[in-house]
């Protein structure tokens, strides 16, 4: 117990070595920077034409990635996420990206370690699109629960990545369970909650270390009981639905004006440039595209006042989150392009989360160009994704509905990284994509099956056999000396 205690990382005291976010090396002991680096086109990717500050990126990424070396998984059930099942397959990592996947013909290139996944399941790494981890960690208590700017129904001016912890304990058991990459939310108190981060579950000193290199930001919208019952009960507006959708509209008249006035002083470059607003700043970057909407919203006839919120306004929503009634919508949502992210097996906890059924990622499936995501907004639901998604398929599969595994795998992997915006970087094992790879104990659908080996962007980040890559922060290691950590420090290191 001694030993395993004092084997797990610790972030602080071993910053530089083979599991933190500060060393990255190729398969020649190169800094990899050609996967994992933060230029200056990815730094313009995160707000492109978004010039309403004078830095759109002022909190840019530090993330450098893991140590890793170029592999071959061999022998593996390979589940692309693209809609692909290829037994016997063969996934090819060069340089921290996917260079091919195939059957056992596929050659091996020469240097390239061996990894036999024979009898296993090779997945895309799980994308959660709703977490609170880092800004509602463990241990939950007041002095860290930092996920609600609860002061005003619009609160578009705060950032999510502002209040991350990155020690929370969560990411381990998140990433222990196949989780790659987190989308870090506010919460849903408010109209407006502020934006999102996109991370990738790596263990880091920093927000900045996680932080996923030319990932757009996610403006958090909430309509329907949360902003109406936190601001009615105490005696101001919005406290009912249409307070909500007044609220919507006269954020958006502001902010189309702030942004009207930007545009000018562009345009003809006549005096100074207009005062800065942060929370204009947001909803202009909704309104020219380049931070999309997601969008707390329960029932259907919600969904539809936000699609027509979206249209008055000329914006788009990205993704409706938790999404209870998603299924009476499904039509609609695939035609405007809206993602559907969802739970399997939570409902009932509030008037508008009442009309629920367990298949509703499978309906929201069915019809083409759909985009059904199941979601976690929770610490513990987090570390069993591939287990809701299972559970979704087999209540498709009671209605009659034939969804082979090789397409529902995408609920937890491609479709995440749809309504993220991140989908031409991860979310499928394609050629020229991040190697984010999870090898399963059994099939990822099956409640026995557990993730034995985790890679992000090709560096084992985790591995279950093996205690060395099962970091554990500095908070889960405690101050030797004090209390039951101390238990575990050999007597003559205390």
């Amino acid at each position: 117990m001694r030993l395993h205690r004092l084997r797990g990382v610790s972030l602080a005291a071993l910053a530089c070595v083979a599991l933190t976010a500060c060393a990255t090396t190729g398969s020649n002991g190169s800094n990899g920077d050609d996967a994992t680096s933060t230029d200056d086109g990815e730094r313009a990717a995160l707000a492109p034409g978004l010039d309403y500050a004078a830095n759109p990126d002022p909190f840019p990424s530090t993330y450098r990635g893991l140590p890793r070396q170029n592999m071959a998984i061999v022998g593996g059930t390979v589940f692309t996420g693209a809609g692909q099942r290829i037994d016997n397959g063969v996934v090819i990592v060069t340089d921290g990206r996917v260079a091919a996947v195939g059957d056992a013909s596929t050659p091996v290139p020469a240097g390239h370690q061996v990894v036999d996944a024979r009898g296993r399941f090779v997945t895309p790494g799980i994308i959660d699109v709703h977490s609170h981890l880092g800004v509602y960690p463990s241990p939950g208590v007041q002095g860290m629960s930092d996920g609600n700017e609860a002061t005003s129904p619009n609160t578009a001016q705060v950032w999510a990545e502002h209040s991350l912890w990155p020690q929370d304990p969560g990411f381990n058991a998140a990433r222990a369970g196949g989780v790659t990459t987190l989308q870090i939310l506010p919460g849903s108190a408010n109209l407006f909650g502020g934006r999102g981060v996109t991370v990738r579950n790596v263990p880091s000193v920093t927000m900045q270390g996680m932080k996923m290199p030319g990932a757009p930001y996610g403006l958090k919208m909430a309509c329907g009981e949360n902003p109406s019952r936190v601001y009615g009960s105490r005696n101001q507006s919005p406290a009912t639905g249409m307070g909500n959708m007044a609220g919507y509209r006269a954020a958006f008249i502001a902010a189309r004006e702030y942004k009207a006035k930007w545009d000018k002083w562009r345009e003809d470059g006549e005096g100074s440039p207009p005062t800065r607003n942060l929370q204009n700043e947001t909803l202009a970057g909704v309104l020219d595209g380049s931070i999309l909407v997601q969008n707390h919203c329960y029932r259907a006839d919600e969904m539809a006042q936000m699609i027509d919120l979206s249209k008055e306004f000329g914006f788009r929503i990205t993704a409706f989150h938790h999404a209870i009634e998603a299924y009476k919508l499904a039509p609609t949502l695939a035609r405007e392009g809206i993602c559907a992210d969802m739970w399997t097996g939570w409902w009932g906890f509030k008037m508008e989360a009442l009309d629920a059924v367990e298949a509703n990622a499978a309906l929201v499936d069915a019809p083409p160009n759909s985009c059904a995501v199941i979601h976690s907004d929770d610490a513990e639901l987090t570390q069993r994704l591939n287990q809701e998604a299972a559970a979704a398929l087999a209540a498709g599969r009671r209605m009659g509905m034939n969804i082979p595994e090789e397409r529902a795998i995408s609920w937890i992997t491609l479709n995440p990284a749809r309504s993220l915006g991140i989908a031409d970087q991860t979310g499928s094992l394609e050629a020229g994509k991040r190697a984010d790879v999870v090898i399963w104990s059994a099939n990822p659908f099956s409640v026995y099956a557990r993730a034995d080996q985790v890679y992000i962007d090709g560096g084992l980040a985790f591995d279950r056999m093996n205690p060395a890559y099962q970091p554990l922060s500095d908070f889960e290691l405690g101050q030797p000396g004090y209390g039951l950590a101390a238990a575990n420090v050999p007597q003559g290191a205390r």
